[in-house]
C-alpha cells in the first residue's frame, strides 16, 4: 500500500514511512493511493469475531508490505489488552433504533485510546527496527494529549511534547496529561486556543530543518494511522446491527473531523452507511460549511464539550481531496486561498458530493445540557457533553426510523463532572483508572502561543538533539 499527499507535491510513501512522517512535507495529509474494499461476505464474516480479529481484517490492507498479518495480530492484541470491556467498543441500546457506541473503555476513558494505544506500539516498533529516536509533538483539545501520554510514557526512544490550550480543557483532562511523572513527557500549557496549538504544530512540521534535526513525528489525527485504527469500530458496530444486509447511520461529535472521516473510510471500504451526521457544538464551522458551502472560521467559543472547541478542522482536507476527485491542484488552490483570505468556497459538485453522504447539526450549550438531563431522567444513563452533542444532532436529523442510528459516545462522563452535575444535579462515579490522575502531582510548563517559544523549548529538552550531539 502506497500513500499520497492531498496536495500532490510530496513523494508517495509506504505505511511505515507515513506512520513516522505524520504531516506530508508539502503541508498536505497522507491518504491511501487507492481504497481497499471488503466484499459483502468479508464484512458479514466479521460477525461474532473479537474486536482484535475484526481490527486485523480491517487494518491489514492499509499496512500491506510493511507488517505481516501474524505480527499485526500480536500488535493489535497488545493494544487492546488494557481495555476494561471485553468487547472493547460495546453498543448500548437507548431506544428502538437508537444506540450508543461506547468508545471510552480504554486507559484514559476516551475514544482516542482506540487509536493511540495501537499507534504507540506501531511507532515503537518502527523506531526499534531503525535504531533511531523521535520527538513527538501533539496538539490537543483535551483527550488526545491524555491518550498520547498514556501510550508513550516511559518509551526510551521517544520524547513527547503535548500542547494544550490553557484553561480550556477540563481539570480531569489536564491532570491525565500532567501527572504521569514520566521524564520523556512534556506537557505544555499554551496561552491560546486549540487552533493556536494546532497551528504551532503545523508550523514546526513545515520548518523542514527543525523537523529533520529533531526527527519530528505526529500523533494527532493528521497521522493516517489514527484514522485507520478508528475505522475498525464503524465496522464492528454496523455488523452487530445487521450489516452488510442493512444500512446504518452514525452521529459523530467532532471538531477536527478525524473520527467522522474514519466513518467515511469505512464507507469507501464497502460498509453500507446511510448517513454520517457531523455533530458540532457552538463552534459550528462544519455545520455552517455544510449549510452554505463556505469554510470560514469564527473565534473559538469555550463550551462544556472542550474537545470540540475547534474552528480549524484539519482532517476536512482529506474529505476535500475526495470531493474534488483527488485533484491535488484543486486542494492546493483551496488551501492557498484559505491562507490568504481566511476562507474558501466549495464548488457545486464538491458540495453535492459531500452532501450525498454527510449531514450536519449544531447543539448549543442549553441543548447539550438538556439532552444530558433528559437521558438521565429516562434511563439513568449519564452521557458526557460530547456524546450529548451527538445525541442532539441525531435527534434533529434522524428522519428514517427504519435505519439504526449509532451515536458515538466519545468520553466517560467522569471526565466532565461539572457539566454532568449542572445538568443532572449529581456527580458521575469516578473509575479507579481516573482516580490516580486526579490525585497525582501536576508538572507542566506554560508558554505563549508562539512557534518560536515552543521550538526553543523542544530544542532544549529533546533527547534526539542530545543523542545527535554526542
Amino acid at each position: 500500500m502506497k500513500y499520497v499527499s492531498t496536495r500532490g507535491q510530496a513523494p508517495s510513501l509506504d505505511f511505515e514511512q507515513v506512520l513516522m512522517a505524520g504531516l506530508a512535507r508539502d503541508g498536505g495529509l497522507y491518504m491511501p493511493e487507492s481504497w481497499p474494499v471488503l466484499s459483502p461476505d468479508e464484512i458479514a464474516g466479521l460477525a461474532g469475531k473479537s474486536y482484535v480479529e475484526a481490527a486485523v481484517t480491517v487494518i491489514q490492507p492499509f499496512v500491506a508490505g510493511s507488517i505481516e498479518p501474524a505480527e499485526l495480530r500480536e500488535i493489535v492484541t497488545s493494544a487492546y489488552s488494557r481495555f476494561a470491556h471485553p468487547a472493547v467498543a460495546p453498543l448500548v441500546q437507548l431506544d428502538a433504533n437508537l444506540w450508543l457506541l461506547e468508545l471510552f473503555h480504554g486507559p484514559t476513558l476516551a475514544f482516542k485510546d482506540l487509536a493511540m494505544q495501537l499507534l504507540g506500539l506501531l511507532m515503537d516498533r518502527s523506531l526499534r527496527r531503525a535504531g533511531t529516536r523521535a520527538t513527538i509533538v501533539a496538539a490537543t483539545s483535551g483527550d488526545t494529549g491524555a491518550a498520547a501520554v498514556e501510550a508513550f510514557k516511559g518509551r526510551e526512544a521517544i520524547d513527547l511534547f503535548v500542547l494544550f490550550p490553557d484553561g480550556r480543557i477540563s481539570a480531569a483532562q489536564r491532570r491525565q496529561m500532567t501527572t504521569s511523572g514520566a521524564p520523556n513527557v512534556h506537557p505544555l500549557s499554551v496561552t491560546g486556543t486549540f487552533d493556536d496549538c494546532q497551528n504551532i504544530v503545523k508550523a514546526l512540521f513545515n520548518d523542514h530543518a527543525f523537523r529533520d534535526a529533531y526527527h519530528l513525528s505526529a500523533v494527532n489525527s493528521i497521522n493516517w494511522a489514527r484514522i485507520m485504527a478508528q475505522t475498525v469500530y464503524y465496522f464492528t458496530a454496523a455488523v452487530a446491527l445487521g450489516a452488510p444486509h442493512r444500512k446504518v447511520s452514525f452521529s459523530v461529535p467532532t471538531g477536527n473531523f478525524g473520527d467522522i472521516f474514519a466513518g467515511f473510510v469505512a464507507l469507501r471500504m464497502g460498509l453500507p452507511v446511510e448517513r454520517l451526521i457531523i455533530a458540532t457544538n457552538s463552534n459550528d464551522i462544519l455545520t455552517r460549511t455544510m449549510a452554505t458551502g463556505r469554510y470560514e472560521p469564527r473565534p473559538v467559543v469555550a463550551t462544556a464539550s472542550p474537545s470540540m472547541d475547534i474552528q480549524l478542522s484539519s482532517n476536512f482536507e482529506r474529505l476535500l481531496f475526495e470531493a474534488a476527485g483527488r485533484d491535488a491542484a484543486r486542494v492546493r488552490a483551496m488551501m492557498s486561498g484559505f491562507a490568504e483570505t481566511g476562507s474558501f468556497a466549495l464548488e457545486p459538485g464538491e458540495r453535492a458530493g459531500i452532501g450525498g453522504v454527510f449531514a450536519a447539526a449544531r447543539a448549543d450549550e442549553a441543548e447539550t445540557s438538556a439532552t444530558i438531563a433528559a437521558l438521565d431522567k429516562a434511563s439513568q444513563y449519564l452521557a458526557d457533553p460530547h456524546t450529548a452533542v451527538g445525541l442532539t444532532a441525531a435527534a434533529k436529523l434522524n428522519d428514517n426510523p427504519s435505519v439504526p442510528m449509532i451515536v458515538l459516545s466519545t468520553a466517560h462522563p467522569a471526565k466532565f463532572p461539572d457539566a454532568i452535575q449542572a445538568a443532572t444535579g449529581r456527580l458521575p462515579a469516578i473509575p479507579a483508572r481516573l482516580e490516580a490522575a486526579l490525585a497525582g502531582r501536576e508538572a507542566f510548563s506554560t508558554l505563549a502561543a508562539d512557534p518560536s517559544a515552543v521550538r526553543a523549548f523542544i530544542a532544549e529538552r529533546s533527547s534526539v538533539n542530545a543523542a545527535a550531539a554526542s
